[in-house]
């Protein structure tokens, strides 16, 4: 099982060579995938401190008294997430279909094949 880290590194690689070959499909769903799973590991806000009245801009008092650790994901949780967005451009490739606008859909094929390459 891939870390974290190396799920990462890999959209990133892919992303990079995606990029120079102006593959405009791969780059997209490439991009919108390492930026699901940075907002997956953003904080919750319950963590935040609670601001203090009489500084600046509502904040808190000190160095890094207002810094809150990101959220660790697994392994697991960026397949899973992985797994979703595919079923989320899946489901959507079949309402393009069902609409008659089959470029979109030929699209997302093309996008859920790079997904496809990344859970296999």
């Amino acid at each position: 099982m891939k870390t974290v880290e190396a799920w990462k590194e890999q959209l990133r690689a892919a992303l990079k060579t995606e990029l120079r070959a102006r593959r405009t499909y791969a780059v997209a769903v490439l991009r919108e995938t390492l930026a699901a799973i940075d907002n997956a590991e953003a904080a919750e806000l319950a963590a935040a401190p609670t601001v203090e009245h009489g500084v600046i801009a509502g904040g808190v008092a000190g160095l890094g008294a207002g810094e809150v650790a990101r959220k660790q994901l697994t392994p697991e949780d960026v397949s899973k997430l992985i797994a979703r967005e595919f079923d989320e451009r899946r489901a959507a490739q079949a309402q393009y279909r069902a609409l008659g606008r089959n470029d979109e859909a030929e699209t997302l094929g093309l996008q859920l094949e790079v997904l496809n390459g990344l859970l296999t």
